[in-house]
């Protein structure tokens, strides 16, 4: 049985330009200038299954939240229509309905009405909502003394505990402190459990991977990915390595070269092929390459790139110290904790004969990183430590720390 029904839905926006207003004949251009459509979706079709935890990703403006606006009832479907079975709640925007001058207990009743609680509901879930927002100290406090994680752990709160059949949730993980995600995202399996169907928006492609059974992917308000989240992120990952706004650099040269890389990817702590890795955690990556002579003192590297093109870490063979032999062989790197922050990263790898490039392939392949528990600054050191007893007491401890 199905809880939601989208067929064939569109939704169009008029855009118009403003027009000069200087003198008279600007002015008469207000009156006259046109509008040109753009179609926020097109043609949208999917079913949900009741209980269903379902993803929907895509780049900013692939029309994530448009969708979610019409199933929330704020705007219309310029075509198709959606069917709807079930109490149907939605948080677009953590805080929403918050006034500031109102106290926390106050704006739990405001905004847990705005978000289709009823009264009673609200005042026999009060406590829990308090306790989980972590306030109590504070729920008779106007909120704006609060301080911004204050205002967003009460907010999460409140949709948390929404008795929805269908739950809808924009970009609301992110909240809050490493802890309290964690425990956002307990609360989000939760309901998962309890049978809630749940759409759940996010470019936090971890957490979709983590907490979904099944995504969508949208691009340019279409639909081009339906399927397990591995296969929707590992879509979203191609398109986003093609995207025209990076630039796709091919192998150097136009020729034969003397070896080339076949493929890249990557293994997370399980040793399992993943898109998605995390801080601290162990990881490893496999360059397949295929030479066509014997070269020697070759070094084969991996560089991990930002979205912003800056160069963030490179791995690398020692140089001068790999022979290769015609065929088709594997290069393996492992690190025993990630130290990249949170983030998508774009690959690009290369095989090196001292100062020659043999090959070098652009944005080859790109990975999300998961923030780690207590990941902070701009990158996670591995290191050890150790505690030094004075003579006489136990031996030295020693530990390695993930932190």
């Amino acid at each position: 049985m199905y809880d939601l029904t989208i067929q064939h839905v569109s939704k169009k926006y008029a855009i118009r330009q403003e027009a000069d207003a200087t003198g008279i004949a600007g002015r008469l251009k207000r009156f006259t200038r046109r509008s040109t459509e753009f179609w926020a979706l097109r043609d949208i079709n999917f079913d949900v299954p009741s209980g269903q935890a379902l993803g929907i990703i895509g780049h900013n403006g692939a029309g994530k939240s448009t969708l979610l606006k019409l199933l929330s009832n704020i705007t219309a479907p310029t075509e198709g229509t959606i069917a709807i079975r079930g109490r149907i709640a939605g948080l677009l925007e953590v805080g929403s309905g918050f006034h500031p001058e109102l106290t926390g207990r106050e704006n739990v009743y405001l905004s847990g009405s705005i978000l289709g609680m009823r009264r009673a509901e609200i005042a026999r879930k009060l406590d829990a909502i308090v306790d989980f927002a972590e306030v109590r100290p504070f729920i008779d406090v106007p909120v704006k003394r609060y301080s911004s994680g204050m205002f967003v752990r009460l907010g999460f709160a409140i949709a948390a505990h929404l008795d929805a059949d269908i739950l809808l949730l924009d970009e609301v993980l992110a909240v809050g402190d490493a802890a309290f995600q964690e425990k956002c995202s307990e609360r989000f399996l939760e309901l998962k459990r309890a049978g809630t169907t749940i759409l759940f928006i996010s470019h936090d492609l971890g957490a979709v991977e983590r907490l979904c059974s099944r995504a969508i992917l949208l691009q340019r308000g279409k639909i081009v990915a339906d399927g397990t989240p591995e296969q929707a992120i590992a879509e979203y990952q191609n398109l986003l390595a093609g995207s025209p706004d990076i630039e796709m650099q091919p192998s150097l040269g136009s020729g034969e070269r003397d070896a080339e890389i076949v493929s890249v990817g990557f293994e997370d702590a399980d040793g399992q092929r993943s898109l998605v890795l995390r801080s601290g955690d162990p990881a490893a990556a496999r360059i397949e390459y295929e030479a066509r002579k014997p070269i020697s003192g070759i070094q084969f590297n991996l560089f991990f790139y930002s979205a912003d093109s800056a160069l963030h870490c490179q791995w690398s063979t020692k140089p001068d110290l790999i022979r290769l032999e015609p065929g088709r062989g594997t290069v393996e790197f492992s690190c025993e904790s990630l130290g990249l922050k949170q983030g998508l990263y774009y690959i690009d790898a290369t095989i090196e004969e001292g100062a020659r490039n043999v090959d070098w392939r652009r944005h080859c392949a790109t990975v999300h990183v998961e923030r780690g528990p207590l990941l902070r600054g701009r990158f996670y050191m591995p290191h050890q430590w150790c505690l030094t007893r004075r003579p006489g007491e136990p031996d030295v401890v020693s530990r390695t720390s993930r932190k």
